[in-house]
């Protein structure tokens, strides 16, 4: 690998993250989301994140998170509420918000969904050495929020990207 050049290095990483997402397919990741859409699971850790960071989430932010169109969002937002995962309310100073919250069961679903995760991650890291685990870990972090800097919608920023 050393003797790649740079745009190598990166058609290297475009090809092993290709890998990744197909190793994540749907039907994949379904079996160990309790048989559960996995893009359902998707909506309800976008609400949780926007909960922990102190937003109140919203189908828009939803939308927003998971770079997705508002109508597909609603519909996942839905069957989340109809699954139990998530509750709507009403707001009320403006009735025609809809602020969302992740249920007990959702956080529930979610743990175990991350749990597993990250079973599967440190499983194919056994044969790592803990230095090299640790640094996989920075340089991962550090990759993906250089990569979703330039893809990310801020809500405060009237949809436009940020740059």
């Amino acid at each position: 690998m050393s003797e790649l050049t740079p745009p190598d290095y990166a058609i290297t990483v475009e090809r092993a993250m290709s890998r990744i997402r197909r190793s994540q397919s749907r039907r994949a990741l379904a079996k160990l989301a309790e048989h559960s859409d996995p893009a359902i699971l998707e909506a309800v850790d976008a609400v949780a994140a926007l909960t922990e960071a102190g937003e109140t989430a919203s189908v828009g932010l939803v939308a927003e998170r998971l770079d997705l169109d508002q109508p597909r969002a609603s519909r996942l937002v839905t069957r989340a509420v109809d699954q139990g995962l998530l509750h709507r309310e009403v707001d009320e100073i403006d009735r025609r918000r809809r602020p969302l919250w992740v249920t007990e069961a959702g956080h529930r679903r979610l743990d175990r969904a991350r749990r597993f995760r990250a079973e599967r991650f440190a499983s194919a890291m056994a044969d790592w050495s803990e230095p090299d685990q640790i640094e996989f870990a920075r340089l991962l972090t550090r990759f993906t929020t250089d990569y979703t800097r330039g893809t990310h919608v801020d809500s405060r920023t009237s949809g436009k990207k940020e740059t």
